[in-house]
């Protein structure tokens, strides 16, 4: 089957070769960064070109390190994907028409709000949820600190702030709000958990010591309880916000985590993980430092691995995180069982693009390999899919979703308008429709920079597209398609560590 008109036929044959991980260099290039009022770059420099970078683990020797690791995201994925051109998914039928279509809604986004000046896109990221409604919140919370504060602790601070907004950063559901203390105006999903976070952390919720409340520690997130975070989040019976307990569960993890002195030091900050990061025998020291994906990433696998739930898939007794069976893999008895797995890791995709912010606006880290990261597999990006009609649940799961909802709606607060078919987070559905995710969006950079005629340096990142163009579009159509909710074509029931 082919999935693109005859010029994107040759798009998709890119895909193929182009998207392959590359085991051994990095050659991404941005923009220049501009510079803010407090002299921090807006966004980040080139990237670093021509490092080699370490090979991902042998999955016959160590399958568990194998899909734990960031090559076999999109490794994985592409089996998925590849049965999505033949349109021999087992839940979602494919109309190759639409992708055109898709790919020209992404660019009407992009056109609306960056025309001509494609080039101040930012890389997707935390940060410009800080900055909801025009207001430069971070820019703020720099320049209110004392000019003693040095480059290196305010990037620690922002990288403490950052982790803990990602992690509290999963659907909100649709009837949570947040009224800001300092303005008083009100945000939802994920710019109102930014807001209330970034609130919560000048407020010094995560902080241990009273006198230092700029800070993530451990002593502070051992002493936060869910009925204080439920106070920080303003949440209550009519004020809900989905999966609460999932996230005080990883906040009460993650103080356990970052007692690992090798990465969080003695502190044990999040922010610490910059001094081991520059440090570290990989990152080389030119006019920037040059950090490797693969390093930060290691940090955040190894680092916070224990503070996922332990009932999440394992492999010889190894937790995998954000990693599911999906039958539309190879299995047993013609494969390996670890090759039945897809891995997304997308809470640790989202922390290393937002923690990348802090470190080259304020001290110009480059990174090396930045093109090993996916576009995140969640319901934004996903849904595009399905609201475009690129991919269409089948009928036999959309009777089964619809069922699932009518059964949820019935419990008391959970919503009951504009009906979708309901998954859980391990359902093979969920499972399908976000590998498909990651696949399609490489196909799409490709047609959004063919569209925009851009080329060579000038080209969009897939950083860049998910921040102006499809996480954004995915919003946009679910707000026109379902106004009332404004929640994705396909609700996921979710405990607050996935999505």
């Amino acid at each position: 089957m082919g999935l693109f008109n005859r010029k994107s036929k040759a798009s998709i044959d890119t895909v193929s070769v182009d998207s392959k991980v590359s085991r051994t260099a990095s050659n991404v290039q941005s923009p220049p960064p501009t510079k803010t009022m407090n002299g921090v770059s807006s966004f980040p420099p080139p990237m670093a070109a021509h490092i080699s970078l370490p090979p991902p683990p042998d999955p016959a020797r160590d399958p568990a390190a194998y899909l734990r690791s960031i090559h076999a995201v999109r490794d994985r994925s592409r089996i998925v994907h590849e049965k999505a051109k033949q349109n021999q998914l087992a839940h979602f039928d494919v109309d190759p028409a639409k992708f055109g279509e898709t790919a020209a809604y992404i660019v009407s986004i992009i056109k609306r709000d960056f025309a001509p000046d494609y080039h101040t896109i930012p890389p997707h990221g935390r940060w410009q949820h800080f900055d909801v409604g025009g207001r430069q919140r971070i820019d703020q919370l720099l320049t209110s600190w004392p000019s003693r504060i040095d480059p290196q602790e305010r990037t620690r601070r922002l990288i403490d702030l950052f982790l803990v907004s990602v992690l509290l950063d999963a659907g909100a559901g649709t009837r949570w709000s947040y009224k800001s203390k300092e303005s008083g105006k009100t945000y939802r999903r994920s710019e109102g958990l930014a807001v209330a976070s970034l609130e919560m952390f000048k407020a010094g919720y995560f902080s241990g010591d009273p006198t230092e409340p700029y800070q993530v520690n451990a002593a502070g997130l051992h002493r936060l309880s869910i009925g204080q975070l439920a106070i920080g989040l303003q949440v209550s019976d009519d004020n809900p916000l989905a999966g609460m307990e999932g996230r005080a569960s990883l906040l009460a993890n993650l103080g356990a985590a970052l007692q690992n002195l090798e990465f969080f030091g003695s502190t044990c900050r999040p922010g610490n993980m910059l001094d081991y990061l520059l440090s570290h025998p990989s990152t080389q020291a030119s006019s920037a430092p040059v950090i490797m994906i693969p390093t930060l990433w290691t940090v955040l696998m190894d680092g916070l691995t224990t503070i996922w739930p332990a009932s999440r898939t394992q492999i010889a007794g190894v937790s995998l995180g954000d990693a599911w069976p999906c039958s539309s893999m190879p299995s047993p008895p013609r494969a390996q069982p670890w090759e039945s797995i897809v891995p997304f890791h997308k809470l640790t995709q989202w922390l290393c693009y937002s923690l990348m912010g802090p470190m080259t606006r304020l001290l110009n880290v480059q990174f090396a390999g930045v093109e090993l990261l996916t576009g995140l597999p969640e319901y934004r990006n996903g849904g595009l899919l399905i609201d475009t009609g690129l991919i269409t649940l089948k009928p036999a799961d959309s009777k089964r979703g619809l069922e699932a909802y009518r059964n949820n709606a019935m419990i008391k607060g959970q919503p009951c308008m504009e009906v979708v078919p309901l998954f859980s987070t391990d359902d093979d559905v969920v499972v399908e429709w976000r590998a498909l995710t990651i696949g399609f969006l490489d196909d799409l950079l490709l047609e959004v920079n063919r569209l925009l005629k851009l080329e060579g340096p000038n080209k969009l990142s897939l950083a860049q597209m998910l921040e102006a163009g499809s996480w954004k579009g995915g919003r946009e159509l679910a707000e026109v398609s379902r106004p009332n909710t404004k929640q994705p074509p396909i609700m996921i029931l979710s405990d607050g560590t996935v999505f």
